[in-house]
């Protein structure tokens, strides 16, 4: 007679080789443990040994770390040499101090994680499997890396004894990870679990960058009673005020100048209370760089719009208008439209941006709000600063008449972006998150949508298709219980992650994904005409997206007429949970 545990009853068998029996598993280390049976006339008996408690792991140090570092979001899909941090995860969701989401490609965890921190500066995680799954998140983690926005990236990592040996998904994954990586390390049995997850979270923070740690499959499982460790004590206020003397040049140049342009970057986006007061305190008009978008309303009376190539009139105007340039954390990159033979005085708290492209004529290393605010204060009334009020009005409404004809127009090949961004600006809550992709879209959205208090996400520098609707994910996980989140794609871009829509459904995630479908990469076509090239190979073999997102179990409504486009998007923003609105989109009217 059996002790067992556990019995499976199942129909008895009474053919001869239905006897009991105990058959040795195949001989492979990952192989399912064998118990014997018993076959009865009642069904089959299985004796199985009694079931142990859980004990606490190596694993559990790191996850019970993480959490006091802030990670409140995981993004990753579990995998055969991650299940030991898989249960460690599992555990501290079901202890209410963190959520998994299980995602269909690990490039979307990457971009979910990284549009995490870019919306918040706080940390969500990635998490792959050895091999593949952890490569397949490099892309998203560099657009983290080039943006500076902090990310956990934690792979698994086939077995200590078979590393090096050209095991099955045996890589290098603290080299693979070198240059993406602000810091990367692999964690050994030896080790001390809960500092080197410390290290990691405090790289990623401080460095506003990706911090990758390697976990070989044995010691995931290693039994551990080590305690966990937090940020105590690690961090310091990085709020830095500029040396006197550059604050000093930067005043005496505000205060002789007649028409400062403040220009905003996204490293200004935690301090813009500070340097609208300085806009204010000057009458100075204020433009953003694309990325910094929705960092001062277009309804302020000094909000010029963007900069640059997907940016207003507005703002290309007053840059060519001024006689100096007040640039704060932006970078100054080609697509900035920054004019470099302007006086130029750039505040920043890298030191490496300062000056990057060329020469500027005072630069100052600070803290942004520090310095927007010290300026304030140095420069009292004693400046010769015109407010510009009534100029930046009469330009808005020149820009404003213009895009009310463009949003009129129909060749009867689809909506317009004008119009679509029109219907945009009046229904998207004013302090939505919008996350937008690459392409002819994220062009249109930058030059038409009138921003509020939106926060604008996109892959800034890397400028990677297919990071919007996974950037959407991420924003949800971070603000979606208190904001609205909204996904600007074009096909080609919502085609990389399709399948996250499901991810986005079994979540419940309350996402309005607008989606311009125009059947063709029409960015490509239209660099291939600019360039006197035959159009090639851009056109798309589309699904019906809105049947694609029905089927996948969400709501949509698809936009074939301009008159569509309220209707459409009032529905799909009032639905709680995924929801699409399909545009069929004129690929020549952007």
């Amino acid at each position: 007679m059996f002790a067992t545990q556990l019995v499976f009853v199942m129909p008895a068998c009474t053919a001869p080789a239905c006897e009991k029996r105990y058959t040795p598993p195949p001989p492979f280390t990952d192989a399912p443990a064998a118990y014997a049976v018993d076959v009865r006339d009642d069904g089959v008996y299985v004796a199985l040994p009694p079931e142990s408690e859980r004990s606490r792991t190596a694993s559990d140090v790191m996850v019970e770390t993480m959490v006091a570092w802030g990670v409140r979001a995981v993004f990753g899909m579990v995998g055969h040499s991650n299940l030991g941090f898989a249960d460690a995860l599992r555990a501290a969701e079901q202890r209410g101090e963190l959520r998994f989401f299980g995602i269909r490609h690990e490039g979307a965890a990457a971009f979910a994680a990284g549009a995490y921190g870019k919306l918040t500066g706080e940390l969500a995680a990635c998490f792959a499997i050895a091999g593949p799954g952890s490569t397949n998140l490099l892309t998203g983690l560099y657009d983290a890396t080039v943006d500076r926005a902090p990310v956990l990236a934690v792979s698994g990592q086939v077995p200590s004894k078979a590393k090096g040996r050209g095991a099955f998904q045996d890589l290098d994954l603290e080299r693979v990870f070198a240059d993406v990586a602000t810091y990367s390390q692999t964690v050994l049995a030896g080790s001390d679990h809960a500092e080197l997850m410390s290290q990691a979270c405090k790289h990623a923070l401080g460095d506003r960058g990706v911090a990758h740690l390697v976990l070989p499959d044995e010691v995931q499982v290693q039994a551990s009673d080590a305690p966990s460790a937090g940020p105590a004590g690690r961090l310091g206020d990085p709020r830095v005020a500029p040396a006197a003397e550059s604050l000093a040049l930067a005043i005496d140049r505000l205060r002789s100048a007649e028409r400062p342009l403040i220009v905003v970057g996204h490293g200004a986006r935690r301090d813009m209370d500070a340097v609208v007061r300085l806009a204010e305190h000057l009458g100075a008009p204020v433009v953003t760089t694309f990325k910094a978008k929705g960092q001062v309303s277009d309804h302020h009376p000094l909000g010029c719009g963007v900069l640059g190539r997907s940016g207003t009139p507005i703002a290309s105007w007053f840059m060519n208008e001024s006689d100096l340039i007040v640039a704060f954390g932006a970078s100054f990159s080609n697509h900035t439209g920054i004019a470099p033979y302007k006086p130029i005085v750039q505040v920043d708290s890298d030191p490496l941006a300062l000056g990057r492209f060329h020469p500027v004529e005072v630069p100052v290393l600070g803290d942004v709000g520090v310095t927007a605010n010290a300026l304030v204060d140095g420069l009292g009334h004693d400046h010769r600063s015109t407010d510009r009020r009534p100029e930046v009005a009469e330009r808005w409404g020149i820009w404003r008449a213009e895009k009310a004809s463009r949003a009129t127009d129909d060749r009867g090949a689809g909506v317009s972006s004008a119009a679509l961004f029109a219907s945009m600006s009046r229904h998207v809550a004013a302090d939505a998150v919008v996350c937008v992709d690459v392409g002819n879209n994220a062009y249109s959205f930058g030059r038409y949508f009138e921003v509020e208090r939106q926060s604008v996400l996109m892959s800034g520098y890397l400028g990677s298709i297919g990071f919007g609707f996974p950037a959407a994910m991420g924003a949800w996980a971070a603000v979606g219980d208190r904001r609205q989140v909204v996904a600007v794609t074009g096909d080609g871009g919502f085609g990389q992650y399709a399948m996250e829509w499901t991810t986005a459904v079994r979540y419940g995630m309350d996402v309005t994904h607008v989606l311009l479908d125009n059947a063709e990469l029409g960015k490509i076509s239209k660099e291939q005409r600019a360039v006197e090239l035959d159009v090639w190979q851009t056109d798309l073999a589309n699904p019906d997206f809105t049947a694609f997102a029905e089927l996948c179990g969400a709501r949509a409504w698809k936009v074939e007429r301009a008159d569509q486009l309220d209707h459409a998007l009032a529905a799909a923003l009032a639905h709680r949970g995924p929801s699409v609105v399909h545009v069929l989109a004129d690929v020549a009217l952007l």
